[in-house]
């Protein structure tokens, strides 16, 4: 499901299944806005105009109107332009379960690949169709590929989600518990990755190489079926899905995945800049345009749905002949024969009949009205089919109308001043406050761990250490009664986080009992340390920290566990271990904490909401976000 981090590889999925309806299309022009956001306009058939916005590294879905486009086309837009423009898109799909969108673009007699990388930083990449790059959008150079002109663009070998036989092979080599080693392995992420485990009626905490693939596959494919075919899209306060799989009560329902996720994720810069005298609408505004919208086509279509039934029963004795005729004769004929006989007829009946669809035996009729018939039902049973579409969105309807009077509108923030947290000596080490108020400080090297114990630990502190090699010398500065917390931020900023566990043994010791002394010997490594005599221990400690934007007494980034986080801040985030580079955690972090302040307070904030400020708090090793900017 996406989050305001960006979209999951379920997401691309259902917007690649809505870019496949629309084909055939046409570019007509590309755009650039800033250096990861641009927009196609294209052209379909009938006269169809669409607007295509691409956030490379978040989101990549239809808009109802693209920002203003600068009059200086860069660059980049301008080499698309001469390329792409005006060539046919021959399809457009998903590499595996990635986030990763290809279009092929068919100009002339050469056909160009169009990639669209929506996993950490993004990234936009023109190749030929032998998959080697003309230019990207931007270049990077990574240890195990390059992203470049004039090499080839890599795609994983394998899917793990392709058949039943690759997911099995993955299971068996991943030495993770079920639920991550489908999260991860297989890129579900961690929503869908438990929610395949109950459907699949198995253990989420088992090996995954004890899983048993013939239960998890199929799973999978209902899935898969529902985000491809019977997309419901829903909006929640912190999510947007393509399906509603969890029928949460405040879900908001929209007609495509693309109108909800235009209403979920925030305005650019770009977008708020050229909005020009038009109002800049805000999040739930804009939610309530769109489900006003909503209600406008589910009229329609319910209105559209009860003439069809009429159509039905004004025609009932031709109905009623057709589905006896095509019922007997299907038990006679193959459906090509029943369709070459009826074609060479010159009967005015039969010539009402316009479509043939044998994989579900039905029929199209024109009858005033295009109506499907399944000839092995009844006229009722045909007519009872429609009638469950009009109950369906009738109560799509009532959800929208019962959601809307629940969205509150939020007052115009007041242009205000934010006065920056000063500087303290101890800032340059990792630290946090305490709930009851005592300051936590943590060496981010060995240098610092030396430093912090040499230096200032005295006799009133505590000396806390995870039970990991490669972990924060851990000094808490007097007294505390939330040891839960100061346990937390050990096991966090320590070698279990960089080793992907999920939980970490803490131990607490007095300083005296703490020594660079070793054993007749033994050597003690820079940063490390003896300690002797009993110890209090901390077992299972879940690994997790926040970073949030503090503005009141003092404007600040601040990070450490994520319950003191949160209450300190009007923005936070939580991460975990996972699987993204520290380097993208914190500017991804950035990004979600800057789209919750106005343009005003962002630029009040600048000195205090930056980079380096955030990747203070990003513990060593990857990361995921799994609680959003809230």
């Amino acid at each position: 499901m996406a989050s305001e981090q960006g979209m999951s590889g379920i997401d691309t999925r259902a917007i690649a299944a809505e870019l496949a309806e629309k084909l055939p299309l046409w570019i007509d022009k590309v755009y650039q806005f800033d250096s990861h956001t641009l927009a196609m306009r294209m052209n379909g058939e009938n006269k169809a105009h669409y607007q295509f916005i691409i956030e490379a590294g978040r989101r990549a879905h239809f808009v109802r109107d693209i920002p203003e486009p600068p009059k200086n086309p860069p660059q980049f837009a301008m080499l698309l332009r001469k390329y792409i423009s005006g060539g046919k898109v021959l399809g457009v799909r998903q590499h595996g379960l990635e986030r990763i969108i290809i279009f092929d673009i068919g100009k002339g007699t050469i056909t160009y690949r169009l990639i669209i990388e929506l996993f950490d930083e993004g990234n936009v990449i023109l190749a030929d169709e032998t998959y080697e790059i003309i230019k990207p959008l931007r270049h990077h150079r990574f240890k195990d590929r390059e992203v470049i002109p004039r090499v080839p663009y890599t795609l994983s070998p394998r899917d793990p989600t392709a058949s039943q036989e690759n997911l099995a092979a993955t299971l068996k080599s991943d030495d993770r518990d079920l639920v991550r080693a489908l999260a991860i392995g297989c890129m579900l992420g961690g929503t869908y990755a438990e929610y395949i485990c109950s459907k699949a009626g198995q253990d989420k905490a088992m090996p995954a190489a004890s899983a048993d693939p013939a239960a998890l596959y199929p799973a999978l494919q209902t899935l898969f079926n529902a985000v491809l075919h019977k997309r419901d899209p829903v909006l929640t306060k912190k999510h947007c899905e393509p399906v509603d799989l969890f029928r949460e009560p405040d879900a908001q329902h929209f007609p495509t995945f693309s109108e909800a996720l235009e209403a979920f994720f925030p305005l650019t810069k770009k977008e708020k800049k050229t909005a020009g005298a038009h109002p800049v609408l805000t999040k739930e505004e804009r939610i309530r345009k769109y489900q006003e919208s909503a209600i406008r086509k589910f009229d329609d279509r319910i209105k559209k749905t009860e003439e069809i039934v009429a159509a039905i029963y004004e025609n009932y004795p031709f109905v009623t002949q057709v589905i006896t005729s095509l019922d007997a004769a299907s038990k006679r004929l193959s459906w090509q024969e029943i369709e070459k006989h009826l074609k060479g007829t010159q009967s005015a009946d039969a010539k009402k009949i316009i479509a043939f669809h044998p994989e579900e035996a039905s029929v199209d009729l024109d009858i005033g009205k295009v109506v499907r018939i399944h000839v092995h039902e009844s006229l009722e049973q045909n007519a009872g089919r429609y009638h469950d579409i009009i109950k369906k969105f009738k109560k799509k309807k009532a959800g929208a109308l019962a959601a809307m009077k629940d969205v509150p509108v939020k007052k115009k923030v007041q242009k205000r001043e934010f006065v920056p947290m000063k500087k303290l000596w101890y800032h340059r080490f990792r630290w946090f406050v305490t709930s009851d108020g005592v300051v936590v400080l943590g060496g981010r090297d060995a240098s610092q761990n030396e430093e912090l114990v040499k230096k200032y630990m005295t006799g009133g502190d505590l000396f806390v250490h995870a039970d990991v090699h490669g972990a924060s010398v851990v000094i808490v500065k007097g007294k505390t009664e939330r040891m839960d917390e100061v346990a937390q931020f050990a096991a966090s900023y320590s070698g279990a986080w960089r080793s992907g566990h999920f939980s970490a043994d803490v131990f607490s010791a007095l300083p005296s009992q703490v020594s660079k002394t070793p054993e007749s010997g033994e050597f003690i490594s820079r940063g490390s340390f003896i300690v002797r005599g009993d110890r209090t221990w901390y077992r299972n400690v879940p690994l997790a920290a926040g970073i949030g934007l503090m503005l009141e007494p003092h404007a600040a980034v601040i990070g450490g566990p994520p319950a003191v986080v949160k209450a300190k801040t009007r923005i936070s985030v939580e991460l975990r271990p996972g699987q993204f580079e520290p380097n993208d955690v914190a500017k991804k972090v950035l990004r979600m904490l800057k789209g919750k302040v106005t343009p005003d307070e962002e630029k009040a904030l600048k000195a205090v909401l930056n980079t380096e400020q955030v990747a203070a708090f990003v513990p060593p090793g990857g990361s995921d976000i799994v609680a959003g900017a809230s």
